[in-house]
Order: structure tokens, then C-alpha cells, then sequence
């Protein structure tokens, strides 16, 4: 049997829940029935028992059980424990401060600590009710977020001739709710400098600044913007902001910490998405099931399989023994960059239990995990040196796709390289013809 590792806090909820306690004095019981539980039934029922209309912070205190059980902060009650009782802590006013609107005076704090001194006898039997997250979905499709596309009348404004467009309605509405001005028009030199920054992400020489101050008409800025939009440098000022969304790295990280040697094709491929102006929805497509999409040609179909590669980084963590956990945290990185970049979620958190913010519950989390646990995740870093998940590459062939072993970092390093290097040679003659 594998050593199992067993947190702390775990093993203090065992000890606390399953040991047998001593039988509490009558006089202990008295001392409880008349110092803690008004104390309790008073001030803390409201938001802290099974009958509370809404739960704060999972913590119930309307029974023995889930007093000590505890809740996101810690158990709330640990006989004999005043540093570990995170109820004494808070209303110690101790980082939290309960009840919120008035600090218990400090008799009842220290009833309260000799109390737990004497190892808390609490004669509450009966379970303490289950915690449950239910998700709303009708109230969640209220959220502007997931409402449909709508097309909003521009607002009325108290400067109308300032708006050239009508998204400068928008604009100027919310300035003036905010008892703002617009500011003045950039002149022709800073308006130069602006554009080239934006747009490119580098500065204008001095001569083509001169070149729009002698003549900053709409006509000629307009043409300056399809110029530099056509520019190649604009895909690389932009598409590195994808890159940053889709986690883009030529290493894995993590513990060890391994080069993805051909990430680099990924990166063009984004850089030409952006200046090719490649429609948003095909780029979704591509980046999440490129290999899946018909093709005219090899050219098209080598493309989508090179978007594909965005499901292929991220962290790993290589030196993990588990290899189904291994294959499960992929498939956890994966959905959990598709949902942030795609869908402006995050889902991960369904992986252990119903989302608590977004919509998701995690049978939908598992639904989607059981599509990429039937791929194959092809990242490509070597063996050897602690990497016990060694990947492989797809070589881009001219009749098939075949996965390319990569060479690894222990013995043999020099054979494999050379190897490597004819593979990929045979490859490239395959591809010219």
C-alpha cells in the first residue's frame, strides 16, 4: 500500500469528531445551558444555524456536531483548544469579528474561554445539517454576462455634437455621470505617436511623425491606420496579449522544469491569425479542435493542427508518480483555460464540488472533463532527470500524422538527438514534396 499523505487539519477533525469524549458533569451542563447557549441562540443563530436563511461562512453552531466540525475557517469549537477554536477567535474580535455590529463584552469572552478550557460540554445531539450549494441558473442568466447580444440605443447626452460615432454616446454618458469632461483632441504629434504604440507597439520615426503633422487630415490618418493594420509587427503586438491569455510558455514550469522545443509554431501561427484577420469564431475552433476540422489541403490541415498546440501547454507537473492524476490535472489546465479565455468563466473549481460563484455544477465540469480524457495530449519534453511523464510530438507528414519521440536529458542524449534530427529531416522532405 502507498504512504498516504493526511493534512493536519483533517487529522484534528478525526480526533475531535470520533474520539470518545468524558461524560460532561450536570454542572458543566448547567454552566453551558446558562452562559453559552443563550449566547449562541441570541447572537449567532441568525446566519450560523439550520434554520438560517442564508448560511455565512458554512459554519453551523446549532449542534455539537457542527460547532466542532467547523467551517471555512477553521472548526469552531476544539475541546480544550483556545487557539485552534476559530469561535473564540472571533469574537475576540481576533482577525474576525463576530457578532459584526457589537463585540460580546468581555464576561461572556471569558465564559466562553473557560468553557472550552473545560473541554466544551455541549449536551446538543443530532446531526449537523448538510451543507449545501445550490446553483440559481434562472437568477444566474439575470447576469449581464450571459445575457444574448443585445444593440442598445445610444444614451442621451448633454453635449451631442461631441460624439462623433455612436459609441462616443457611450463614452461621453458615462463621463458625465461622473462629473467628467472629455479632454481636448490630441494634436497631430501625440495623436501620431499614439496610433504607432497601439497599434504596432512601437514608436514612429521622426520622419513619419513629420510626415502626418504636415497633414493630419481624417483621409490620412484613416489611410496611416490601414497602413500600420497591415503592418506585420501588428500581429505581434497584439496576438502576445492572446498569447498571455492562452498561458503561452516554451517551458513547462512546475517542479521540473522542461522546454516545449517547438512552441514557437503555435506563436506564428497567432501572429498570422491576427494579421490575416482570421475570423474569432474559426480561431476558436482551430485552437480547440483543429484536428477535427475538414481541410482543402495540407496546408490548411497542418494550420488547425498547429492551433491545437494551445491545448497542449501550460504547467506540468512531470515529476508526479500518478499517472491518471497526471493525465486528470491536464485535462483540469485544459478546461480551465478554455473556460477563462473562452467564456470569460472559471470552471476549475467544479472539479471538487458545485461552482460557488459562476453557474457551473460539476457534473457539467465532468461532462467536459470525459471529452478531453478520451484525447491524447501530445506536449513533447524529453525523460529522464525526474520528468516520470515523458511526451511525445506529432510530426507533420505528408501522409499520416506519427508521434515523434523527443530526446531526453539522461544517457544516450547524443544517439537520441541525432535520431531526433533525421526524423525530422525525413519529415521536412516529406512536407516539400
Amino acid at each position: 500500500m502507498k504512504n498516504v499523505v493526511v493534512p493536519a487539519s483533517v487529522l484534528l477533525f478525526l480526533a475531535v469528531g470520533n474520539l470518545p469524549a468524558a461524560e460532561p458533569t450536570a454542572k458543566q451542563i448547567e454552566f453551558f445551558e446558562k452562559k453559552i447557549r443563550p449566547v449562541f441562540v441570541s447572537k449567532c443563530y441568525k446566519c450560523h444555524s439550520a434554520k438560517s436563511k442564508k448560511l455565512k461562512g458554512e459554519l453551523l453552531l446549532d449542534t455539537r456536531e457542527g460547532i466542532r466540525r467547523g467551517g471555512e475557517t477553521g472548526h469552531g469549537i476544539v475541546p480544550g483548544n483556545l487557539d485552534e477554536s476559530m469561535v473564540l477567535s472571533a469574537i475576540r474580535y481576533d482577525g474576525l469579528e463576530m457578532p459584526p455590529d457589537e463585540q460580546l463584552p468581555d464576561n461572556v469572552i471569558a465564559d466562553f474561554e473557560r468553557w472550552i478550557k473545560m473541554g466544551a460540554p455541549d449536551p446538543r445531539d443530532g446531526k449537523s445539517a448538510p451543507i449545501r450549494h445550490t446553483i440559481n441558473f434562472e437568477k444566474a442568466r439575470e447576469f449581464w454576462a450571459f445575457k444574448p447580444i443585445g444593440n442598445p440605443k445610444p444614451p442621451k447626452t448633454n453635449d451631442p455634437k461631441w460624439a462623433l460615432y455612436e459609441i462616443d454616446h457611450f463614452i461621453l454618458s458615462r463621463l458625465e455621470a461622473k462629473e467628467l469632461k472629455p479632454i481636448l483632441d490630441a494634436e497631430p504629434r501625440v495623436l501620431v505617436r499614439r496610433l504607432y504604440f497601439d497599434l504596432i507597439g512601437l514608436p514612429p520615426s521622426p520622419e513619419q511623425v513629420e510626415e502626418f503633422v504636415a497633414d493630419p487630415s481624417p483621409a490620412a490618418f484613416a489611410s496611416l491606420v490601414d497602413r500600420l493594420l497591415k503592418s506585420p509587427q501588428f500581429g505581434e503586438r497584439w496576438g502576445r496579449h492572446w498569447m498571455d491569455v492562452v498561458r503561452y510558455a516554451e517551458s513547462t514550469g512546475m517542479e521540473r522544469n522542461y522546454t516545449f522545443p517547438q512552441a514557437w509554431h503555435y506563436r506564428d501561427y497567432v501572429i498570422d491569425a491576427f494579421n490575416s484577420d482570421l475570423p474569432f469564431d474559426q480561431f476558436i475552433k482551430e485552437q480547440v479542435a483543429g484536428d477535427l476540422l475538414p481541410s482543402k489541403d495540407k496546408k490548411q490541415r497542418d494550420k488547425q493542427l498547429i492551433a491545437t498546440g494551445m491545448l497542449a501547454m501550460g504547467p506540468k507537473s512531470l515529476n508526479e508518480r500518478n499517472k491518471e492524476k497526471f493525465a486528470m490535472d491536464i485535462v483540469d489546465e485544459q478546461i480551465d483555460v478554455i473556460s477563462r479565455a473562452f467564456l470569460g468563466l472559471t470552471a476549475s473549481c467544479a472539479r471538487c464540488h458545485d461552482h460557488k460563484f459562476d453557474p457551473i455544477p460539476q457534473k457539467e465540469y465532468y461532462q467536459l472533463a470525459g471529452i478531453f480524457r478520451s484525447t491524447n495530449t501530445f506536449f513533447g519534453t524529453g525523460g529522464g532527470r525526474g520528468n516520470r511523464q515523458a511526451g511525445q510530438l506529432i510530426a507533420l507528414r505528408a501522409d499520416a500524422l506519427t508521434p515523434v519521440r523527443v530526446a531526453g536529458n539522461g544517457k544516450g542524449k547524443k544517439n537520441a538527438a541525432k535520431k531526433q534530427k533525421a526524423q525530422l529531416r525525413s519529415a521536412q522532405k516529406r512536407l516539400a514534396n
